[in-house]
C-alpha cells in the first residue's frame, strides 16, 4: 500500500506530490441551470466564475500548468444563439479578466483552431496571449474550438510530409515525434485528468497527453467547482501510487 496522503499545505509547502499539470472537462452548465430553473447562459455565467476560481486557486496552490476545456470542435452542433452568448462570454472574459491573470503571474496560451472564430475574437485572444507571454507562475492553457483526433491527425500529416520530402526516415519515427508535433509539446504531459458532472468519457480531449494521467470523475457539477474541490482532488491524486506500467 502507498503512504498516506499528506494535507494539501503540506504538500505544497514541501513541493512533493503536487501534479505539474491538470487538466479538466468543465462540464455540468447546462445541467445546474436546469435543476434551478434558470436559462442554459445562467449555467455558462457561472461557469466562468467557477474557471476564475479555479485559475487563482491553481496558482495558489503551486500547479505549473492548468488546462481547460472551453470549447470543443463538437460543439458547433448546439443551437447557434447559444455558442453565440458562449463567444459572447469569451470575449467579456478576456476583456474583464486577463488584467488579473497578468499580475497573478498567470500565461494564458490557447490550443484548438481558434483562428476559425470571429476576427474580432481572434484578435483579443492574440492580444491576451502577447500581454500574459512572460508570466511564469502558472500556464492556464484554454482549448478554445479543439478536438484531440484532428490535432493527432495533423501531427501525422506533418510527419507523412517530412517522411515524404526525406527530413525523417519513418521506421525512426517515435512517440517522442508525435508528442514534440502536438499544440502541447510546450508542457509537461497532464499528470491529473478532472471532469465534472459525473461524466465518465474524455470527450475528444487531450488522447494521446493523457495516455497515462490519473482520471478523476466527480459528481460535482461545474458551477460548484472551486478551490474545495480542486484541493479535494490534488488530495485524491496524492493518495495514488502511479506506475506507469511497472510494479
Amino acid at each position: 500500500m502507498g503512504q498516506a496522503a499528506a494535507p494539501l499545505e503540506a504538500m505544497v509547502a514541501g513541493g512533493g506530490r503536487l501534479p505539474r499539470h491538470v487538466a479538466i472537462i468543465m462540464d455540468g452548465n447546462g445541467r445546474w441551470a436546469k435543476k434551478r430553473l434558470l436559462p442554459r447562459m445562467a449555467g455558462h455565467r457561472k461557469g466562468i466564475e467557477a474557471a476564475k476560481a479555479v485559475v487563482r486557486a491553481a496558482g495558489e496552490f503551486g500547479l505549473e500548468v492548468l488546462t481547460l476545456y472551453a470549447f470543443s470542435t463538437e460543439n458547433w452542433s448546439r443551437p447557434a444563439e447559444e455558442v453565440g452568448e458562449l463567444m459572447g462570454l469569451l470575449r467579456h472574459f478576456i476583456r474583464a479578466d486577463v488584467a488579473e491573470l497578468a499580475e497573478n503571474g498567470v500565461q494564458l496560451r490557447v490550443i484548438g483552431d481558434y483562428r476559425a472564430l470571429a476576427p474580432d475574437l481572434v484578435k483579443l485572444i492574440d492580444e491576451a496571449v502577447e500581454k500574459t507571454a512572460s508570466n511564469t507562475k502558472t500556464t492556464l492553457v484554454i482549448a478554445l474550438n479543439y478536438g484531440s483526433q484532428a490535432e493527432i491527425t495533423q501531427a501525422v500529416r506533418d510527419l507523412a510530409s517530412d517522411a515524404a520530402e526525406g527530413r525523417i526516415d519513418p521506421v525512426a519515427i517515435t512517440a517522442e515525434h508525435v508528442t514534440a508535433r502536438l499544440e502541447t509539446s510546450d508542457w509537461p504531459a497532464p499528470d491529473l485528468l478532472i471532469r465534472t458532472s459525473g461524466e465518465q468519457r474524455l470527450s475528444n480531449f487531450l488522447l494521446w497527453q493523457a495516455a497515462y494521467a490519473e482520471l478523476l470523475f466527480v459528481d460535482t457539477l461545474w458551477p460548484d467547482f472551486g478551490r474545495a474541490e480542486l484541493k479535494a482532488a490534488l488530495d485524491q491524486y496524492a493518495r495514488r501510487e502511479r506506475r506507469f506500467g511497472g510494479l
